[in-house]
């Protein structure tokens, strides 16, 4: 059995009599890391060439946003001593980068599945939920305890019309005599053909991975954050089913407890600018590796 996580009173240092060999296991990781991330691409038709563009454009934005001086980005020669590319790679690279759209999609992320957010509410929010607890069939109009003023808190600016269509037609909701309208699920489930479970791939790896790369940085001036892993490398494969169930069960419940909290501490009015929000949250993954 292994159970590993981050004791916040240690800190990870980087042998300086070993570089090279510190190197070589820093590369043996992004080998071991890549293989199901290409597993994917390759099943989507995506080829190497296309994943070294894209790579040489992560390499060239996250080395003039991260190594900037007094906030500005880094300049093309120093982006270039950092990447290895030549000077005039990097200036081809950086001119062909869609800063734009590259903004879009991290605030994309950032907000998060806002069908997701609404059954959050609808479960755990006061003004949806009996005395009991249980989601109340909520008014299919009206300004309070109904649909339109879940969504108002909810939905951010998406279109009320179009997400209740969109539960409807995931069998979300569903429309009741005499004007209500009743929550069937507690989550939202996706096929993988989903363009939604595509997102989630990016957006889990790149969390953990944050959370791993923040623990390693010795300049870092915050406390590690938590992260942890049980495994054992010597179990029965009979009982792969039965922890599956076991981790669907109790990993579903944590993460529900969990998003409860984070609701319950969630600004919902969104004319408010003073208060500074943040995303927080905590991902949970099952481990089956064929050895």
């Amino acid at each position: 059995m292994s159970l590993v996580y981050v004791l916040k009173q240690h800190t990870y240092k980087i042998s300086q009599g070993k570089p090279t060999l510190f190197k070589e296991h820093v590369l043996n990781s992004c080998r071991y890391l890549l293989r199901p991330v290409v597993r994917f691409l390759l099943r989507r038709g995506i080829v190497w060439s296309e994943l070294s563009d894209l790579s040489k454009e992560v390499y060239v934005d996250v080395a003039r946003q991260d190594y900037g001086i007094d906030g500005r980005p880094t300049n093309n020669s120093r982006v270039a001593m950092l990447t290895g590319l030549s000077r005039r790679e990097v200036s081809r690279v950086r001119d062909s980068l869609n800063t734009e759209h590259s903004a879009n999609d991290q605030a994309g992320v950032r907000e998060g599945n806002q069908i997701a957010r609404i059954l959050t509410g609808w479960h755990v929010d006061p003004e949806f939920t009996d005395a009991d607890g249980r989601p109340k069939d909520l008014l299919a109009t009206g300004p309070s305890e109904s649909l339109p003023s879940l969504l108002k808190r909810y939905a951010g600016d998406l279109p009320h019309g179009a997400i209740r269509k969109e539960m409807a037609h995931r069998g979300l909701i569903q429309e009741l005599e005499g004007g209500y309208v009743r929550v069937l699920k507690r989550d939202v489930v996706y096929t993988s053909l989903d363009p939604e479970m595509v997102r989630q791939l990016g957006v889990a790896l790149h969390d953990h991975a944050a959370t791993l790369d923040h623990n390693l940085n010795d300049e870092r001036e915050l406390p590690p954050r938590f992260e942890g892993i049980a495994d054992n490398a010597v179990v029965s494969a009979a009982a792969a089913k039965d922890f599956e169930e076991f981790v669907e069960g109790r990993g579903l419940e944590f993460l529900q407890e969990i998003d409860a909290w984070l609701t319950n501490h969630e600004v919902h009015d969104p004319a408010d600018t003073a208060t500074r929000k943040i995303r927080l949250g905590v991902g949970v993954y099952l481990i089956h590796d064929e050895i």
